[in-house]
């Protein structure tokens, strides 16, 4: 694993190399849900990250990439916790616990959020510490809910806009059934759509079904060679994918795309024919 992330031994379980392993999960890694569209079943068992991520260098959703990240920094020497985390559950409720993992490692006496499963998460770890914390030109916010609970702001073009987590230690597998949940029900929209994303070249890239997204701006991609390209400049090895998994991507996801245009058209005709904020918009991309 730490060639895939061009980092070299030994390490030592300092703040500095866990800075230093984040940064490069960030920047290696793809935050991807390509084997839940191919209809593969997503494991959280040790054996299985360590051969999806460390042999065939793929990447995944949340669970699978902090499970991942959290068994390369103990195999370092790190202190690891996995605990519970609920994106937005500051709008969603208690309903929204459990939808997302995060990890608190612990150096000096002094805990750290680190996090490869959100799909444009902070590159490097944040002290869980009350007040702003700056990266580059971004600000990420944390905020102190009780004693136990706490609630992380994302910078303000993020994709969610915060998440809250509780400090207590859990097992990845305690969230076997919510993974499987969200990696299978026809409501997912991990189920639903196509998504990737990964910071790299100092740029944060995003695939929705056909659609790039880049700092640039955002294109629909043309045919299947240029997906191919895309999926590579992706870090998505198209040959761990099978024989068929590029053809059966494609075709799924021009239904998805499919679907997006007719979102888009309908939100369009809403504002037009002034029903407002009331008419259906794309959610979700």
């Amino acid at each position: 694993m730490l060639a895939r992330l061009g980092v070299d031994a030994p390490l030592s379980a300092d703040l500095a190399t866990l800075r230093r392993l984040h940064r490069a999960w960030r920047t290696r890694v793809p935050y991807e849900n390509v084997d839940i569209q191919l209809g593969r079943p997503v494991r959280l068992d040790p054996e299985a990250l360590l051969d999806k991520f460390g042999r065939r260098s793929r990447g995944g959703f949340c669970y699978e990439m902090n499970g991942a990240l959290a068994l390369l920094l103990r195999s370092v020497g790190f202190a690891v916790d996995v605990v519970e985390s609920g994106v937005l559950a500051v709008v969603r409720g208690d309903g929204a616990w459990g939808n997302h993992v995060a990890l608190l490692v612990t150096i000096d006496g002094e805990r750290w959020v680190a996090d490869a499963g959100i799909g444009d998460a902070f590159l490097e770890p944040l002290p869980l510490r009350e007040g702003e914390h700056r990266q580059g030109g971004l600000g990420y916010r944390i905020e102190r809910l009780d004693a136990g609970t706490w609630r992380i702001h994302h910078h303000p073009g993020g994709s969610v806009a915060s998440y809250d987590l509780r400090t207590a230690p859990r097992d990845l597998g305690d969230f076997a059934g919510r993974c499987q949940e969200l990696a299978t029900s026809p409501d997912s929209p991990f189920v639903r759509v196509l998504l990737a994303q990964h910071h790299r070249d100092g740029q944060e890239l995003a695939l929705r079904g056909r659609t790039v997204a880049a700092p640039d701006g955002q294109r629909v991609i043309g045919g299947v060679e240029e997906f191919v390209e895309v999926l590579d400049r992706f870090r998505i090895p198209v040959d761990d994918l099978g024989d068929d998994g590029v053809a059966v991507l494609w075709e799924r996801t021009g239904g998805q795309h499919a679907a997006w245009l007719e979102l888009q058209a309908r939100a369009t005709t809403s504002v037009s024919g002034g029903s407002g904020p009331g008419g259906d918009g794309p959610a979700g991309r």
